[in-house]
């Protein structure tokens, strides 16, 4: 009986080792792959954000807009308070997320969490 349990626990934390390389390579930590310039000048100035808001851009555009997205969640908000820029890069995030996934509601989210004004009153620098 005690021989089944050790290797059933031995098992076990074969298999968590074996996991925790994967685990670590979907979170990169609190670093953020991309500065809030980058992702204002690429995503919003530029025509990743209109691209999949629109529907016209290819997976892996998708992919790097909500890769873009996550990055700016992690940043550190040039000014306001840090609530109210997680809350509003969260639902940024969110939005990212469904249109990686297809979600049909996807364009909406966006265009709806995409608000400048919304983000640039609290939170653009002077």
């Amino acid at each position: 009986m005690r021989a089944k349990i050790f290797g059933g626990l031995v098992c076990l934390a074969a298999a968590a080792c074996l996991g925790l390389p994967a685990i670590a390579a979907d979170d990169d930590g609190d670093k953020p792959k991309f500065k809030t310039k980058e992702v204002m000048k690429e995503a919003f100035k530029g025509p990743l954000l209109k691209k999949v808001a629109g529907g016209d851009a290819s997976a892996e555009d998708v992919k790097k807009l909500h890769a873009m997205l996550v990055a700016l969640s992690k940043n550190e908000p040039p000014r306001g308070e840090e609530e109210s820029w997680k809350e509003l890069t969260g639902a940024l995030v969110k939005a990212g997320k469904a249109a990686v996934d297809g979600n049909d509601d996807a364009a909406a989210m966006l265009k709806k969490a995409s608000n400048c004004k919304a983000c640039h009153s609290k939170h653009k620098p002077s």
